[in-house]
């Protein structure tokens, strides 16, 4: 056989080899006022110099060009199949932490609505670039900053609430106060690293604040508020916040069900017991969160937070979660201005008429105008209302209120 044929024929034994297929990457429409960085600091990609580095090479730009309005993105994130089974076998890695990894990044995509089902509903998993390629953190360059006094500001474990408990492995992360079914909780990303909230429930101990009748018993807004209050706080500290719960209650965690039982037992942080007349109660919480706040502010702490939460008893009347910032602070109103509109958003998404009469006003409250750190004041709805009833007494609407709450204060 002459050898130019049997090269041939061997050719033709041989299989084909798969042609290469570039792999499919997310895109996305920048939103008005979006950079570079703005977007991938939104789907959590800054903190990884490949991930700019390879958008800026998807998209054939660079940190000096403006993003053209209307026009679709390249992001680095990579779309790959979810074969049913795990993450491993679907990516071909053996690597059990960088499948963790993308793991993670898929709920918190979820968590933040920017992803729209789980990877084991649609099949599709969202692969960041930096978690297949090695790539370094700009956080592990950092250096741990120091205040005027020389001091190392607190770290992360001397700040958590005292509610907090090491497990024998460091991986993992308990609360005791959010109740025995909720206690772990894993952190899922560092986008609140470096923000203090202080979380004060209303009301408490011989105040239980408006009480409504549902179904024959006795709503308390103490409790409602307090339930609201720490599922809100448990998503803060899932992202990398410290949070301070002023409000506490030694025996109810995360409750379920409708009917929320009255009680007195409730304290302030520290374990000090709540103060019985009016004035006496605002105060102590007031100083205690003032407290925290100057110890913070000295560790080098610049962003914190004061979030009161309560519920409103206005007879006879329907209203919407509604607003108080604080008179003399820009930052405050800012803040409440940009909660109302993520939840105006959300009304549009989750309402059928999508209509959402919410308010946004200032008011001379203790709250506002005592505490340091800067404030907002929430009332979730109207507790003597059948309706607004309904916002606070099904447990998945208390979960919804938390969760559309996070992602106001977090800029979603």
């Amino acid at each position: 056989m002459p050898f130019f044929l049997l090269i041939l024929f061997s050719y033709l034994l041989t299989p084909a080899a798969k042609p290469f297929v570039a792999p499919d990457y997310l895109s996305v429409v920048p939103q008005a006022g979006d950079g570079i960085l703005s977007i991938l600091r939104r789907y959590e990609l800054d903190k990884y110099r490949c991930n700019l580095d390879k958008f800026c090479e998807l998209n054939k730009v660079t940190l000096k060009n403006n993003l053209i309005k209307g026009k679709k993105y390249f992001l680095p994130i990579q779309l790959r199949s979810f074969n049913g089974k795990t993450i491993r076998s679907s990516l071909g890695i053996s690597n059990f932490d960088v499948a963790k990894g993308i793991e993670i990044f898929n709920t918190l995509m979820l968590s933040k609505g920017l992803k729209s089902k789980s990877f084991k509903v649609d099949k599709i998993l969202w692969v960041p670039h930096h978690t297949l390629n090695n790539c370094t953190s700009t956080e592990s360059k950092t250096t741990v900053s120091t205040n005027q006094a020389g001091k190392a500001p607190i770290s992360e474990n001397e700040r958590v609430d005292p509610g907090f408990q090491k497990l024998s492995n460091p991986g993992k992360r308990k609360f005791p106060i959010f109740g025995d079914t909720y206690a772990y909780t894993p952190q899922l990303s560092k986008l609140l690293q470096g923000r203090i909230y202080y979380i004060d429930a209303g009301h408490g101990g011989i105040d239980p604040g408006a009480i409504g009748r549902y179904g024959g018993y006795d709503l308390c807004e103490d409790e409602y508020a307090y339930d609201v209050s720490l599922r809100l706080c448990r998503k803060l500290i899932e992202h990398g916040a410290t949070t301070y719960m002023i409000t506490r209650d030694p025996n109810d965690g995360i409750r379920g069900g409708t009917v929320l039982k009255c009680d007195k037992d409730e304290e302030v942080w520290g374990g000090q017991r709540i103060k019985t007349g009016h004035a006496d109660r605002l105060h102590q919480r007031s100083n205690i969160i003032n407290q925290l706040y100057d110890q913070n502010r000295k560790a080098g702490i610049t962003q914190q937070f004061t979030i009161s939460i309560h519920i409103d008893s206005r007879q006879n009347k329907q209203v919407d979660l509604f607003l108080y910032y604080q008179s003399t602070s820009e930052a405050s109103k800012k803040l409440a201005l940009n909660l109302h509109q993520s939840i105006r958003n959300k009304y549009q998404i989750y309402r059928k008429n999508g209509k959402y009469r919410g308010s946004v006003t200032t008011r001379n409250l203790h709250m506002l105008r005592e505490c340091k750190p800067i404030g907002i004041y929430l009332e979730l709805g109207n507790i003597r209302h059948p309706l607004d009833q309904q916002r606070i007494v099904l447990e998945s609407n208390r979960e919804a209120l938390a969760k559309w709450l996070f992602d106001g204060l977090a800029g979603q």
